[in-house]
């Protein structure tokens, strides 16, 4: 009977499943759907567009060429009409000296007849009919005007729909994920000389299947990209998978994008539970600042508030995720223990975080604990706790602190730390977070959900989650497990 109950909820799961992938697929074909009418519409505008362009600028050339065509004729009426000028003059002083010739031939007296003849014939050698040229100077013809867009129309009638690029193909066994950069490679299906530039798009999810249309985040763009690869740099990993695609674009148009890619980004993200910490201590989010008036007069509001909360009805709550059954009703630091724990626990894997300390705080610890630490603990003060401490009292002491012992770290303080935790492993490393050299290693068997730690007297501390084990740390790792018994002096404190 069990067997097939548990047979049966497999099968509603999975069915589920498939239910959930198909409604998905239904809503990216309306949306696939959608998206056609709409780009189709817009290729149409953009068509008139480009038409009307076109009728424009055959319009302008047209405008131009008849323009310089009727400059050509008015330049070649004012020649013509220049020299009709010309011999209209020389035909009146040709014709004025025919009849002064014409009258000296009655002239009987030879004296006169000889002076006359003499007069007339130098009038006749500076005469302008005889220097004036019988020939237009411009001919009437307009064919050096004339065009042939023969060749015009063949390149007009051989348009096409311009090539559009094809998709990309994202080359997943190249892309990396390390260091909080993604590394995305990719390849055109075929040489494309025209390829301008590439556009790539990214966003976060915490779905592993095919990238979903509801409840998603919009996609972050990056565009003029030049290369068939690009990195993503400066992320934080607050989800666990990223989706990625890529699209190539020519000089006009942009093509299809690739098939997406779902990369995993998973990383330990977690932040400051105030809810416990002490009440010198101000938190918010990822910060936390010591403040020496936190508990005067915070005590009696919150008694008032305590009051008047047993008078109602409390609400149910649910301890079913990992930051719940983190805080589960943990009674606030008290005393000297000047404490904040991280809302969610680390219970297998290996997981790495940074913290940054204001230039000012005198004291702090950074560490982690076993769950339920009592209310006056203090980081590396017990058994189930461990942590580096720095003290910047009168002169700076750094020491590495478990089961209220402590080994004095004779190196410099670095302005960030970065811890890795490697819960299985039993590894509990602290590094300079800016050039990732060693501070210090504890080693033992974790047998309880640990907690981030930290301590605080006198100013304020950063802490950076959502990120992933630096490349560099696990090198170090690597390397300082493979050294054995050589690194004892990094082991837990005696």
């Amino acid at each position: 009977m069990d067997e097939e109950r548990e047979t049966l909820q497999r099968i509603v799961s999975t069915l589920m499943n498939k239910n959930d992938e198909i409604h998905n697929f239904i809503d990216m074909l309306n949306h696939t759907i959608s998206n056609v009418q709409v780009n189709s519409s817009n290729a149409i505008s953009e068509l008139d567009e480009e038409f009307d362009g076109l009728y424009s600028v055959l319009h302008e050339m047209k405008g131009s060429m008849a323009n310089t065509i009727q400059q050509e004729e008015a330049r070649k009426i004012q020649a013509l009409q220049d020299q009709l000028s010309q011999c209209s003059h020389a035909l009146e002083s040709s014709e004025e000296l025919l009849e002064l010739a014409v009258q000296s031939l009655d002239i009987k007296n030879p004296v006169e007849l000889l002076e006359a003849a003499r007069q007339i014939k130098d009038s006749v050698t500076v005469a302008s009919a005889f220097r004036l040229s019988l020939k237009p100077k411009v001919s009437d013809s307009m064919t050096h005007m004339m065009v042939d867009f023969a060749l015009e129309k063949r390149m007009l009638q051989a348009v096409k729909f311009l090539p559009v690029p094809k998709a990309p193909e994202i080359d997943v066994a190249a892309c990396l994920v390390a260091d909080n950069c993604i590394t995305i490679s990719w390849r055109m299906p075929e040489e494309d000389s025209r390829i301008d530039h590439f556009v790539l798009e990214y966003r976060k999810t915490n779905f592993d299947g095919l990238p979903r249309l509801k409840g998603e985040q919009h996609w972050e763009l990056v565009d003029y990209i030049k290369a068939t690869q690009y990195t993503l740099s400066g992320l934080k990993f607050d989800t666990k998978y990223m989706n990625l695609r890529v699209q190539a674009c020519n000089k006009a148009v942009a093509g299809d994008y690739s098939d997406p890619v779902t990369l995993e980004t998973k990383a330990f993200v977690f932040s400051l539970d105030s809810s416990s910490s002490h009440l010198n201590l101000k938190v918010e989010d990822t910060y936390v600042e010591w403040d020496p008036t936190g508990g005067k007069g915070q005590e009696k509001i919150k008694g008032k508030e305590n009051k008047n909360r047993s008078n109602a009805a409390s609400p149910k709550r649910s301890t079913n995720s990992p930051r719940a059954s983190a805080r589960g009703g943990r009674d606030r630091f008290a005393g000297e223990s000047y404490t904040v724990l991280g809302d969610t626990a680390v219970e297998s894997g290996q997981h790495y975080w940074e913290v940054r300390a204001q230039k000012d705080c005198k004291s702090y610890s950074v560490g982690v604990t076993y769950r339920n630490p009592g209310k006056f603990d203090q980081l590396g003060k017990t058994n189930s706790s461990w942590c580096i401490h720095i003290n910047n009292w009168l002169q700076t002491t750094f020491s590495a602190k478990h089961n209220n012992k402590a080994k004095t770290l004779d190196i410099p303080v670095p302005d960030r730390i970065g811890v890795y935790c490697d819960f299985d492993g039993g590894q509990l490393s602290f590094y300079n977070a800016s050039s990732k050299a060693l501070l210090h290693t504890f080693r033992t068997k974790f047998t309880q959900p640990l907690l981030p730690g930290f301590m605080i007297w006198c100013g304020g501390l950063t802490v950076s989650t959502g990120l992933q084990v630096p490349s560099a740390v696990k090198t170090l790792q690597k390397s300082e497990n493979g050294l054995g018994g050589s690194t004892s002096s990094l082991n837990n404190i005696a």
